[in-house]
């Protein structure tokens, strides 16, 4: 038997609207994602990549639907509550690896850590495992500025998954990198996806690593739409 969703939405819907004008970007959207399963979404600019993730992260609430992580139905949390399931449950990548400056490697990685309470030995500890995972057991003591554009978008997946999030979504995480280092960074996003089970839900316009996902769905007028291998075009 298969193992239970980490992340279910069923019906979800969001709609924005601006002055007398109604933009309805997800109509009925439902989604089952696994323990270490790289899920691919596609879509054009404004077809609601952004939105579903956002309300997969809870970062949005929906106007209609249901987002349960780990089985757990989150529409009744209060702020407080969905603030400490994102501490503590999901990991998030974005476009822009958003790195602090004045920190190196490994305090960038420490630092969810230190603020979900964890001691400092066994943040930094943690933190140097993922660094390693992610081919930078040479960069650690390096600030961003040192760094390449892949080796910080790496270091901002290393702290992505720094607090065991069961859930990482990630939004265009190789966007800003030319193709041969967009395929480096994925790849080691998802073998540590795998390795260690956490389901990934990852938003791009890179067809080719698009092909390298366990599944694509297709954002299309506000539904999902699952694409077969190898058929990832719009």
């Amino acid at each position: 038997m298969s193992e239970a969703p980490v992340l279910s939405l069923r019906g979800v819907g969001r709609t924005y609207v601006t002055g007398d004008k109604r933009l309805e970007v997800l109509k009925g959207v439902d989604l089952d994602v696994r323990p270490g399963e790289v899920v691919g979404l596609i879509g054009p600019s404004g077809s609601g990549k952004s939105s579903l993730l956002h309300a997969a992260g809870l970062l949005e609430r929906p106007d209609a639907g249901q987002v349960m992580i780990g089985g757990a139905d989150c529409g009744g949390l209060n702020d407080d509550m969905r603030a400490r399931m994102r501490l503590h449950a999901i990991g998030f990548v974005y476009q822009f690896h958003h790195l602090l400056p004045e920190f190196d490697a490994r305090d960038n990685v420490t630092l969810p850590m230190r603020i979900a309470g964890v001691a400092l030995p066994e943040a930094r500890e943690r933190a140097e495992a993922l660094l390693s995972a992610m081919g930078l057991s040479e960069r650690m003591t390096h600030q961003p500025a040192q760094l390449s554009g892949g080796e910080q978008q790496r270091v901002a997946v290393a702290r992505a998954l720094a607090n065991r999030p069961r859930l990482l979504l990630a939004d265009e995480p190789t966007g800003n990198l030319d193709p041969a280092t967009s395929q480096t960074v994925f790849d080691a996003l998802r073998q540590v996806v795998h390795e260690q089970g956490v389901a990934a839900v990852i938003a791009t316009h890179n067809m080719e690593l698009a092909g390298h996902m366990d599944r694509v769905f297709a954002l299309k007028d506000g539904h999902l739409e699952e694409r077969p291998a190898e058929s990832h075009a719009y």
